[in-house]
């Protein structure tokens, strides 16, 4: 069912609709236990609402949360994305950091790996990225329980992550990713950077990096977003995460008029329409990139 499609990185925002194969996602959207033909079904009102890109996990990132091994992580996102492969036609991403699920995925018809650890928790990752040649996100991520603190109202955040300079810190250790990358054989224009927002940075911090994203653009990658009803945005309005998609309509903006080429979000109706709105405001006079990327 699957179309070859190529990203036209400056054309337009992408938007990635979230699916949450998992029983504690901090959004309360996880869809663990559900039966392939319900979670295809909310694949359909995603893609019907405009996504381009469902991204599919199995394993909860959100503070505080279990590790998942990789046979349990296979047991969840495998069915779904054979399902999903078999019957729609955007890409599917496996957001894993394990090589053995990447691979799995990609062989039951995922189309991009997003990699929440940058490459630095399963190296291996990158050769599987190579070998299949599709596009590879990269995020930035300092996460530890040692900075992590948990209110039951407003779930997990970071607090004290001791950065010499946000932004210096941030672009150096994405590199670092993108090192990897290329010596296990990834061509530059698989990669995609993702600052990792929410992921070992205070409120403050998130705010000033999503004010600054045009410094992690200037690295010369497309840049993925990920905002969607995170603790920054829980933190500053006072709002749990159910109550979070004006706090996180404003970051998208913002991140796409700073150059976010891709937004990794929950609402995705609502912020397809947003990004179309953005992009007519501060893509007017841009041109497509020479860069582009194949699934």
């Amino acid at each position: 069912m699957m179309h070859a499609m190529a990203f036209a990185w400056g054309a337009r925002t992408y938007v990635m609709g979230i699916l949450n194969i998992t029983p504690d996602s901090f959004s309360g959207d996880g869809l663990a236990g559900k039966c392939p033909a319900e979670v295809l079904e909310q694949a359909r009102r995603l893609v019907a609402a405009g996504a381009d890109i469902l991204d599919v996990g199995g394993e909860s990132t959100r503070p505080g949360a279990q590790p998942v091994s990789a046979s349990e992580e296979m047991e969840r996102v495998l069915p779904v994305i054979s399902a999903l492969a078999a019957e729609l036609s955007v890409p599917i991403s496996i957001d894993t950091y394990k090589a053995e699920v990447a691979e799995a995925a990609l062989q039951a018809g995922a189309r991009l790996i997003n990699d929440v650890w940058g490459l630095k928790a399963d190296a291996a990752l990158a050769a599987v990225a190579a070998r299949h040649g599709v596009p590879l996100v990269l995020m930035h991520n300092r996460s530890s329980w040692a900075n992590a603190e948990i209110k039951a109202r407003l779930g997990g955040r970071y607090v004290g992550v001791p950065y010499d300079n946000l932004i210096a810190d941030i672009c150096r250790e994405l590199m670092e990713s993108v090192e990897i990358a290329r010596a296990a054989g990834v061509a530059d224009r698989q990669i995609i950077l993702d600052p990792g927002i929410g992921f070992g940075k205070t409120v403050e911090q998130n705010l000033e990096l999503l004010d600054r994203l045009g410094e992690i653009k200037a690295l010369g990658f497309p840049v993925l977003l990920g905002p969607s009803r995170k603790s920054f945005i829980g933190y500053t309005l006072d709002l749990p995460p159910d109550q979070r998609l004006e706090g996180t309509a404003a970051a998208v903006a913002i991140g796409i008029a700073r150059g976010a080429d891709i937004v990794r979000v929950h609402d995705v109706a609502f912020m397809v329409r947003l990004a179309r709105m953005t992009d007519a405001i501060v893509r007017r006079k841009s041109s497509p990139a020479l860069s582009q990327a194949r699934v």
